[in-house]
């Protein structure tokens, strides 16, 4: 059986090594020079910098993320597990602990310990615990079979099906429904989390998936050594060490084919097409670059979904520092999450998130130096139609905007750095191909994720789709499922 795999980041190297660790012959086609997608990363003047994704979710054993790992014979991430970070909110600055109990007893002192509060987190607890067991054991959306309604009944547990019943539950139904819809430090805290883990809004993100993304530090986050860089570093060699074939500056231009009989071009940076033939093909490709470049039969049966969610894509802006030691000294946490006015929109500063490399991680900085990422979400309407002037003038401005909120924690952050890299969704059309410069998988809402999200399976033999665009969405911890679902139908044949 030959299997290619087209695109490179998390949801296509996972698919391809947990094949190629079960005897499966896999091909990976990248367009770029480096792997990793929306987890990629790039260098600068002996930094490395995380373009998208700075840590890994539920990496450790046991997770979603340590079972990719086991089952493929890597070991464990060679890196720090975050305690946490400080999420800075207009009027106060909420730890948000890894620890269970400490979470718990700060969340009270902080945001309210009453008994709508408490019945509130007992809730998103309790959802948490289920559903994070669930897509430990494989649970598949959107439900196609029989076997897709047993296995997902034995992942969620006969005894939990009653919480089912949340999943027509927005956020903001479940606060309004506990009395604290217009309790602002717990909505502002809920948003943040929320836009940034389902790029959902608090009155239209599904309960369920959101109660997920609130939790992520429970599971664990994780920053390998030399950050994204050093993780794909070592995944690809992995992968190679299994005769696994890794190509990159091979951008697939066509798909031929169907029924288990595929041919994949590709343009290869430099020379001329090259014809890949496979049984299967797995895109992990955003829907709408898929249904460019699949057989027709692909994009028709894909048309619905694209149209469905052409308006619910956003963009992010990103700052790559690197700066002496001494600016990012004085705090206890290395991540940061910062709101800076409950009445405003989120999004272009208001929501922003701080990564800072570890001390002593020189992989990811030069010695005495650290690499920072300030990253923010934002509308694709507002940098499109510049002209390179306009564009270069907006670009410096957010840059500083975003460096500026940032020294509410850092206060000399900046000041004598020496890289200064603006990226926007320009940067991302450019260097990720993805459509408007969109990262991210779309605006999660009752009716395009779990029942409604993207198959991995389209009905077409063959062909297969992975990535953040289907189910469950967006970042590591969902690519990395996904990758799960997809090996486990090709290797058992379905």
């Amino acid at each position: 059986m030959r299997v290619a795999i087209i695109g490179g980041g998390m949801a296509g190297m996972a698919t391809a090594a947990r094949l190629q660790a079960r005897g499966v012959q896999t091909t990976i086609l990248e367009a770029h020079s480096k792997i990793g997608g929306c987890a990629g990363y790039f260098r600068r003047r002996g930094f490395s910098f995380d373009v998208g994704a700075t840590t890994l979710v539920d990496f450790e054993r046991g997770g979603v993320g340590g079972e990719l790992l086991e089952s493929i014979g890597m070991r464990e991430i060679d890196g720090e597990t975050l305690p946490g970070y400080i999420a800075w909110l207009p009027d106060r600055a909420v730890t948000l602990h890894r620890d269970s109990a400490r979470w718990a007893d700060e969340r009270l002192r902080m945001l309210g310990d009453t008994p709508k509060h408490r019945a509130f987190w007992a809730l998103i607890d309790e959802l948490a615990r289920v559903f994070w067991d669930a897509s430990r054991c494989g649970i598949r959306l959107p439900i196609r079979s029989m076997v897709d309604i047993t296995r997902n009944i034995r992942a969620v547990g006969a005894n939990n099906l009653m919480l089912a019943r949340y999943v027509t539950w927005t956020v903001g139904g479940a606060l309004r429904h506990f009395g604290l819809r217009g309790d602002d430090a717990l909505c502002g805290l809920l948003a943040m989390l929320i836009e940034d883990t389902v790029h959902g809004q608090l009155d239209s993100a599904p309960l369920i998936n959101a109660a997920l993304g609130v939790t992520i530090r429970g599971a664990g986050l994780s920053r390998h050594r030399g950050g994204m860089r050093g993780f794909w570093e070592r995944f690809a060699a992995h992968y190679r060490a299994m005769g696994g074939q890794l190509c990159t500056r091979h951008r697939v231009t066509q798909i031929r084919g169907t029924n288990g009989d595929y041919t994949v071009t590709a343009a290869v940076d430099g020379g001329a097409n090259i014809d890949v033939e496979a049984d299967h093909v797995v895109c992990t490709l955003p829907l709408a670059l898929t249904a460019q470049i699949a057989p027709t039969v692909v994009e028709q049966r894909l048309r619905r979904i694209i149209q469905r969610d052409a308006g619910r894509m956003g963009g992010a802006v990103v700052v790559f520092l690197g700066v002496p030691e001494r600016e990012v000294t004085g705090q206890a946490f290395t991540h940061h999450q910062l709101l800076h006015h409950y009445d405003a929109p989120l999004g272009m500063g208001n929501n922003m998130f701080i990564s800072v490399s570890a001390a002593g991680d020189s992989e990811s900085a030069p010695e005495g130096y650290r690499a920072v990422m300030i990253s923010t979400h934002c509308e694709l309407s507002a940098w499109e139609g510049l002209n390179e002037d306009a564009y270069d003038t907006q670009a410096r401005a957010a840059g500083d905007l975003l460096i500026g909120y940032a020294r509410r924690v850092y206060p000399e952050l900046g000041c004598d750095a020496r890289v200064i890299e603006v990226g926007t969704p320009r940067t991302y059309a450019r260097f990720t191909g993805r459509p408007r410069g969109a990262v991210g998988g779309v605006r999660q809402t009752l009716w395009n994720s779990n029942q409604f999200a993207a198959p991995h399976s389209i009905g077409v033999p063959g062909f297969w789709l992975a990535g953040d665009t289907t189910f469950p969405g967006l970042g590591t911890v969902a690519c990395v499922l996904g990758s799960r679902i997809v090996a486990d139908g090709i290797a058992g044949g379905e």
